[in-house]
């Protein structure tokens, strides 16, 4: 009898989680063939407008590496050859110090970046692109090291870079489920 009841307790618990998590709006995203008739997506190194040297290369990695991590759809080389071209520029990366000691040394900078990209069909059709993907803000700690508070920056790049290739897929698909 003490087995039986060791049984149930876990196996009910386990039907009653399932069925509130049925209820709560929560669901798995399943991809299945790409999304929209889109199967391929060539990523073009965007531009460079800020001034913080190499950051286009930066960006570009972060999207490639969200696409190829999502599977969605595969990443090409070609553009001619893609279902879908995504291109554009980093418009601006700006650090401006956010909280500072006593005597007027910055503590903390906050990174913005903001980018300016599109997605197109081979044929020039344009796929929309949340406005909200384009632009995010990160802190980062500065140090009287000047080399630690680049490396501090070159990491808030980074994050920024990954949290926005995270953005615009999420977009992109969103809008090819509508």
């Amino acid at each position: 009898m003490v087995y039986l009841a060791a049984v149930r307790w876990p196996a009910a618990t386990l039907s009653i989680l399932l069925l509130a998590s049925l209820g709560c709006g929560y669901k798995a995203v399943g991809y299945g063939a790409g999304f929209d008739g889109i199967h391929t997506i060539a990523i073009e190194t965007p531009s460079n407008e800020s001034y913080v040297a190499g950051v286009e290369y930066v960006v570009a990695d972060a999207l490639r590496r969200e696409f190829l991590r999502r599977g969605a759809v595969r990443v090409i080389e070609a553009p001619s050859a893609a279902d879908l071209i995504l291109s554009g520029s980093v418009r601006r990366v700006h650090s401006t110090g956010r909280s500072f000691s006593s005597v007027e040394f910055s503590l903390e900078f906050q990174l913005e970046m903001v980018l300016d990209l599109e997605a197109r069909t081979p044929d020039g059709e344009p796929r929309p692109i949340s406005a909200r993907s384009m632009s995010e803000s990160e802190y980062y700690l500065a140090s009287a090291d000047v080399e630690a508070t680049r490396k501090n920056r070159d990491e808030a790049i980074r994050r920024v870079s990954m949290l926005l290739a995270q953005r615009v897929h999420d977009s992109l698909f969103e809008a090819a489920s509508r």
